[in-house]
C-alpha cells in the first residue's frame, strides 16, 4: 500500500511526486483520459511507452481508470454518499486479501 504522505503528496504535485517517473507518465495519461478522452492521440501514449511500461500495464491502468470514472459518474448521478474513512480502510484490507494491488 502508498500510504497516505504518499497519495497526497502524488494529488497535490504529481512532477513532485515520491513515486517512480513510469507511475508519474501513467498517470499523466489517465488523466488525459479522463479529461479529454476524445481528443487521445498516439502521441500521448508514446512517453508512457518510452518509460518502459509494458503495453499490457497501460491496458490495465487504463481499465482501472474506465471504471473509476464510471463509479465516480453513477455516484455523482445517483447523490451516493461518501462514507466515513473506516468503511475505505476496511475496503481496502479486503480487497489486498483478494489480491488487489
Amino acid at each position: 500500500m502508498l500510504g497516505d504522505d504518499t497519495v497526497n503528496a502524488t494529488l497535490a504535485d504529481l512532477d513532485h511526486a515520491p513515486v517512480a517517473d513510469k507511475v508519474k507518465v501513467t498517470l499523466r495519461l489517465l488523466e488525459r483520459v479522463t479529461r479529454d478522452h476524445r481528443a487521445l492521440t498516439p502521441e500521448d501514449f508514446a512517453p508512457v511507452l518510452a518509460a518502459g511500461v509494458p503495453a499490457d500495464a497501460i491496458v490495465e491502468a487504463l481499465n482501472v481508470a474506465h471504471c473509476f470514472n464510471t463509479i465516480t459518474r453513477l455516484a455523482d448521478a445517483f447523490a451516493f454518499e461518501v462514507g466515513p474513512r473506516s468503511a475505505f480502510d476496511a475496503a481496502a484490507k479486503m480487497l489486498l486479501t483478494r489480491g488487489y494491488k
